[in-house]
């Protein structure tokens, strides 16, 4: 007599640990994701209770993008390296820790710190997620159906970042758009120490923290000193030492990784023409397109006077157009190629920021939010997928994670310091006017600005990227 009852019940557990790793993963991601958009709709709120200023409203976006961006391929050795459950419990901690900091916050630096250290959690959280569920799941439909259940929930996570955002800070307070990841993530923490098993790919070594340190610091520098060209001019010594120290620290980062034996970001990868022009052009529509939902949000609140809730709901459409974009650009690049798409796409986008640029302190919600948020991001979505193609298309065997990584890093990089350029613009143009007409006629030059820098790009990509027909090599 043959025992079964041992493989059947192995098989159950087997199940049951794979199904926990993919909703683990999944729902870091989600949080990742979310805490992008969630605090857009909730920084007029922050502006009130901690007395920020207009620059300390761009770093409450800008503190957590520089930190994720520039730490995120660090992250993704670190998984390798150190284990993937190890770093998957390190980011999610870390992240959950700065979510409570931020919180409960009660100074404007204390809040900002805590977006910084969130921004690094998700660096090194987001990484783990994608390589957890790819270990944990068997190569082909089995895993393809849950990397694509990944990428949804994390595109829900921004696309429902306003509308989950507005309804806590509305009902709540602008603390709870932070606080609602403390409970979820010690939910989370727990069943990934027991579920969870560890596992890595890579040797043990040194990874590249000077690198990680360096790029960050170089690209913080820059933003700051952007932003202080508002408030000390461009001849200050407070905007003179950071738009310089920036710079030079960004030469020493390239000359770290050109003389390190395990580089952060090997510079040989932008030998590949593909890997460097998509890559410079997903920074340039990143720099664009990021500060919109900035813009966006403190129009529909600042100007047509929406609540946080009204101004989540009013975003709803422009985030659902991103996904739509982002799903059908596959299909569409099989048909028109990769490159004619993302210019296709990137004219779209162009058109959406013309057409808000015509926005107007008593606009009508369809025709200066809706339609051209729509217009806006469908392009966007219809650019970036192509985009990441041809960067992993042009990338050697075994870098295309690299080079995905790098991806990332450009286009939110790119938004970090498109979003301090941009509120500079505006302001500029604001003069100090805190009126509905003056505040408008700064969002209006930010937009028509964003679609130059889209338009730029055009000439860019049609110069430089290399033309695929399909998704393949």
């Amino acid at each position: 007599m043959v025992d079964v009852s041992t493989p059947t019940r192995r098989t159950a557990r087997t199940r049951t640990r794979t199904w926990a790793v993919v909703l683990a993963a999944c729902v870091g991601q989600f949080l990742v994701v979310l805490d992008v958009s969630v605090v857009n709709v909730a920084l007029p709120s922050m502006r009130t209770d901690l007395g920020l200023s207009t620059a300390g409203l761009q770093w409450v976006l800008n503190a957590y993008s520089i930190a994720f961006a520039g730490f995120m391929l660090l992250g993704g050795r670190a998984a390798d390296i150190y284990g993937r459950k190890r770093m998957f419990l390190v980011g999610l901690g870390l992240f959950t820790a700065a979510s409570l900091a931020g919180g409960l916050a009660q100074e404007g630096w204390q809040l900002l710190a805590a977006r910084a250290a969130q921004g690094l959690g998700a660096a090194v959280l987001a990484p783990a997620t994608l390589t957890l569920l790819t270990a944990a799941v068997p190569e082909g439909p089995a895993r393809t159906k849950a990397i694509g259940t990944w990428m949804a929930v994390g595109a829900g996570g921004g696309a429902t970042g306003g509308l989950i955002g507005g309804a806590l800070t509305d009902t709540l307070s602008w603390r709870w758009v932070l606080l609602i990841n403390v409970p979820v993530g010690v939910l989370v923490l727990t069943g990934a120490a027991i579920w969870l098993a560890e596992g890595r790919t890579g040797e043990r070594s040194r990874i590249d923290l000077p690198g990680a340190l360096l790029v960050t610091a170089g690209l913080a520098s820059v933003a700051y000193g952007i932003v202080q060209t508002e408030e000390s001019g461009w001849t200050a010594s407070a905007t003179l030492v950071p738009l310089l120290g920036g710079p030079a620290l960004l030469a020493l980062f390239v000359l770290v990784e050109s003389r390190t034996a395990k580089p952060l970001m090997p510079l040989r990868v932008l030998g590949a023409r593909a890997v460097a022009s998509a890559n410079v052009a997903m920074l340039l529509i990143g720099s664009a397109t990021f500060s919109m939902w900035y813009f966006m949000t403190v129009y529909a609140q600042n100007v047509l006077g929406y609540t946080a809730l009204e101004a989540g709901l009013a975003l709803m459409p422009t985030s659902v157009a991103i996904v739509v974009g982002s799903k059908c650009a596959p299909r569409l690049m099989a048909r028109v190629g990769a490159k004619n798409l993302a210019l296709v796409g990137t004219v779209v986008a162009a058109a959406g920021f013309g057409w808000q640029s015509t926005m107007t302190a008593d606009g009508s919600y369809l025709t200066s939010i809706c339609l051209p948020g729509v217009l806006m991001m469908t392009g966007t979505g219809l650019a970036a997928t192509p985009l990441a193609s041809l960067a992993t298309s042009g990338a050697a065997p075994g870098e295309s994670g690299l080079v995905s990584g790098l991806v990332n890093t450009s286009r939110t990089m790119g938004g970090a310091l498109g979003l301090a350029v941009l509120s500079t613009v505006a302001a500029a143009r604001t003069a100090g006017g805190t009126g509905p007409a003056d505040l408008t006629a700064g969002y209006a030059l930010a937009f028509r600005t964003s679609g130059s820098v889209l338009l730029a790009g055009l000439l860019l990509m049609i110069l430089w990227l290399p033309r695929h027909r399909s998704v393949q090599r």
